[in-house]
């Protein structure tokens, strides 16, 4: 595609990279998130997802999360990516919380935002080459799901 069609289709750059993030945003979930009613416990559902975080990690090519990146890069929270970005990081958290509760967690919500945390903090390590995740992750959040009584 020319720059010319891309802006016949796209008022900005902006409005192009938010719909590049959009249009990935189902390929990022299908990696990660486990199907539903997949007969896994709510605990197996969120560290299936940390277990595709270290699968991803140890690519070559592996980068960190792009939606967080793109948050980190522009800071301002009204940029059309932006908003793609933190509603597809929500929308982990909001699974992360479902599976919490699911599980009899003591308090979903906080546990919601501790692995959402976890998530970031490993994709960005992993992202910049600080840290390798294997062996790293699984134990963090075992003790996170342990401390919120998660089953």
């Amino acid at each position: 595609m020319s720059k010319r069609s891309m802006y016949e289709l796209f008022d900005s750059k902006d409005e192009l990279l938010a719909a590049s993030l959009e249009q990935r945003s189902s390929a990022f979930v299908a990696g990660l998130l486990p199907t539903a009613g997949d007969g896994r416990s709510p605990r197996e559902r969120i560290l299936h997802v940390f277990q595709q975080v270290e699968l991803q990690a140890g690519a070559p090519e592996f980068q960190g999360c792009r939606y967080l990146a793109v948050q980190i890069e522009l800071k301002d929270q009204s940029h059309p990516a932006s908003q793609v970005a933190h509603r597809v990081k929500g929308n982990l958290t909001a699974f992360f919380r479902a599976e919490a509760a699911g599980g009899g967690a003591s308090d979903p919500d906080l546990l919601a935002r501790q692995l959402s945390l976890v998530f970031d903090g490993a994709s960005a390590r992993a992202g910049i080459g600080a840290d390798n995740l294997r062996g790293l992750i699984s134990p963090t959040v075992n003790i996170l799901l342990d401390a919120a009584d998660m089953r």
